[in-house]
């Protein structure tokens, strides 16, 4: 096998990205912990850099690398960009948060930055096993970040829950994918899809691998009843690390569920197939998700729950079946995953050394010590219930739209009954904010950039829910060029 340097053309960000990752890896050897700030800022600019490289290698068409492995498209580039912008993001946020718990160190840099490049690899795969590598290298470096506040025996049982969990989930993936192979003879998404549509497939040992497929996948989404590890993990993880799991890997799990199950398994009877199971995997989720979260009192756990639910929405989207309906889910996780930001900055914001700001009555009289950040969690809360004018009700009702166009409106029916179900815990930590009297009084500090990148964060969620047409016709445009 031969390649030539028009192979390395669509991979540039990954290969900038792994370069820079083994510079900053060496760099910090010779860095004092007082000269943490140096690993800081040039992890910042290489994820900058790598945005403006794949800004600039965007097309509007669909190119290949590495023999048909890998594949640069639209949704690739617009999902990218996303990940750059999460992992930015909570690089910032967490810095004083690492910093007084002793996880300012190039590990906490390198692994979010290779957990990254598995993130990319796994958007822009074409072929089985490209899918499985970045999915395994995501997975091992989020179980180091778990494990890395190696002072917290709750950070070790976590770490020690996500990695035994997800070691199963993976093999049940991996199982799936090689019977798969068994029933059509190729690895590759394209050849796959073209053995099923063609009928030359072995359909028993087909749904044998799908059903193993969608058991990994759901996993990997936090989908009941595969979200036994979601709740410990995100209670026993540092803060820091439960906020990059809830966010930019929610965007790889996306591509990857339009990988595997769009373009390559979603031909013929195997796309009823699969929608069945999505749709148990999506009822579940909401009622599960939303009905457990309403006794939680430990804030972290909550939004577990509450990233429960929202995977049960992400499902809804991607089970009609419909380039519209895939472009609200895409839209949807998106969505998600900017106030996902928003309200973990917000614990970090309030946390301090010793003190870990994740139970409800924490942001109790929140208004009276802040009332711009009580307002700035108002908003966040608000786009999460998806009440108006915030963007997760325009994201919610994008969804419910696609579900009805496709013909199952019984299920949308049951989305927004536990959608209202779900309100109740978000307005909970509302009222906790304006209503109730401040169990702390301590003065908030932080940073002067994790101030500008919470309120932006914050006003994002009413401005983009007012204005959506601009990022649903990015998502739409990129799902329409890429499918």
């Amino acid at each position: 096998m031969i390649l030539t340097s028009a192979d390395f053309l669509p991979v540039w960000p990954e290969v900038l990205l792994l370069v820079m990752v083994c510079v900053i890896l060496i760099a910090d050897l010779f860095l004092r912990d007082e000269q943490r700030g140096g690993t800081y800022a040039l992890t910042l600019l290489t994820l900058a850099a790598c945005a403006l490289v794949t800004a600039a290698s965007s097309r509007t068409d669909v190119s290949f690398a590495f023999h048909g492995m890998f594949v640069d498209d639209p949704m690739s580039d617009t999902l990218k960009m996303m990940v750059y912008i999460s992992v930015a993001a909570m690089l910032v946020y967490s810095r004083g948060y690492v910093r007084l718990r002793g996880m300012y160190r190039g590990e906490f840099f390198t692994l979010s930055l290779f957990a990254t490049l598995g993130m990319m690899v796994m958007i822009s795969a074409n072929h089985f096993l490209m899918l499985y590598l970045g999915l395994e290298l995501l997975s091992l470096s989020l179980y180091a970040l778990v494990a890395l506040h190696r002072e917290s025996a709750d950070s070790t049982e976590a770490a020690m829950k996500y990695f035994v969990l997800g070691a199963l989930a993976s093999g049940m993936l991996l199982y799936g994918m090689s019977m798969i192979y068994g029933a059509t003879g190729s690895l590759e998404i394209p050849r796959v899809a073209d053995r099923i549509a063609t009928g030359s497939a072995n359909m028993t040992i087909l749904l044998f691998g799908l059903v193993f497929v969608v058991a990994g996948l759901a996993f990997k989404l936090g989908a009941v009843p595969f979200h036994m590890w979601v709740p410990d993990v995100y209670q026993g993880a540092p803060t820091s690390v439960a906020l990059f799991i809830s966010t930019a890997p929610k965007l790889a799990a996306f591509a990857f569920a339009i990988r595997m199950l769009v373009q390559s398994l979603g031909h013929g009877s195997l796309l009823i197939e699969w929608q069945q199971m999505l749709i148990l995997l999506a009822i579940l989720s909401m009622a599960v998700g939303n009905i457990t979260a309403i006794a939680q009192t430990n804030l972290k756990r909550m939004l577990a729950y509450s990233t429960i639910s929202h995977m049960g929405f992400l499902l809804l989207g991607i089970l009609s079946g419909t380039v519209s309906g895939y472009s609200s889910a895409m839209f949807y996780v998106a969505v998600y995953a900017l106030t996902g930001l928003g309200t973990f900055g917000m614990i970090l914001l309030l946390s301090r050394e010793g003190f870990e700001a994740d139970r409800l009555e924490d942001f109790k009289g929140l208004n009276r010590r802040s009332p711009w950040y009580a307002f700035l969690m108002l908003l966040l809360m608000f786009s999460m219930a998806g009440i108006p004018p915030t963007v997760g009700f325009y994201a919610k009702l994008s969804v419910l739209d696609a579900v009805v166009q496709a013909g199952y409106t019984w299920l949308a029916v049951l989305a927004v009954v536990f959608s209202l179900i779900g309100a109740f815990y978000y307005l909970r930590i509302v009222r906790l904010m304006y209503f109730d009297e401040p169990v702390d009084t301590t003065p908030i500090q932080s940073d002067f950039g994790v101030r500008v990148l919470l309120s932006i964060n914050g006003i994002a969620a009413l401005v983009v829910g007012i204005v959506p047409g601009w990022l649903m016709t990015i998502c739409q445009r990129a799902m329409q060029a890429t499918l």
